[in-house]
């Protein structure tokens, strides 16, 4: 009996590290990824971040009145100190817009706009829905099936559900085939942005 027990002790320790180091994802079983590598590569001017020692720290939180007047780099800090702000993806009207609000209310070389392009995501796709009656009947027959679905609620495709999104259009076509295997006919590819 106390053999059984050791043993399957030492089977939950080895599956454990094996799940721990990720010697498992090949067959779907790893831990959550705990970092966003992606968004070192978003970043704006990150050669502009400085770490604050406990001294200009308490120094800047006072404001120089209590712990005396602001010394060395505290000063420097304080004279060029930013709010650096992200906020995304306008459509061209909008950015007419802000650009209008930023030139007026903030000094020339303060501020500046960035595009970007937000990549193309493909969806399996089914709709656009004319009532919600039709809507929930087809929600009613895709639990039947066992498919997992989420609204779409786009000016140009809702409402409608997406089975499935990719970013590209082979694999949506490959997971179309796949769905038609389980009887949804109905379905069709489609650019959801």
């Amino acid at each position: 009996m106390l053999r059984l027990v050791v043993l399957l002790l030492v089977l939950a320790n080895t599956a454990y590290f094996a799940w721990s180091q990720g010697l498992l994802a090949p067959i779907g079983l790893a831990p959550g990824v705990q970092n966003e590598p992606q968004r070192l590569n978003t970043q704006i001017q990150p050669e502009a971040i400085r770490l604050l020692t406990n001294n200009l720290t308490t120094q800047l939180n006072n404001g120089g009145t209590a712990a005396g007047p602001l010394i060395g780099d505290a000063a420097a800090l304080v004279a060029i100190v930013a709010e650096c702000l992200q906020a995304g993806l306008f459509n061209e009207q909008q950015t007419a817009t802000l650009r209008a609000s930023l030139e007026s209310s903030l000094p020339p070389g303060s501020w500046q706009l960035e595009s970007s392009v937000e990549p193309a995501r493909w969806i399996v796709y089914m709709g656009k829905y004319n009532t919600e009656e039709a809507l929930a009947k087809k929600r009613a027959e895709l639990r039947q099936r066992g498919l997992t679905f989420r609204a779409v609620n786009s000016e140009t495709l809702g409402p409608g559900l997406a089975l499935a999104s990719f970013t590209n259009q082979a694999d949506a076509e490959k997971e179309l085939a796949r769905v038609a295997t389980r009887g949804v006919r109905t379905a069709r590819v489609a650019q959801e942005r």
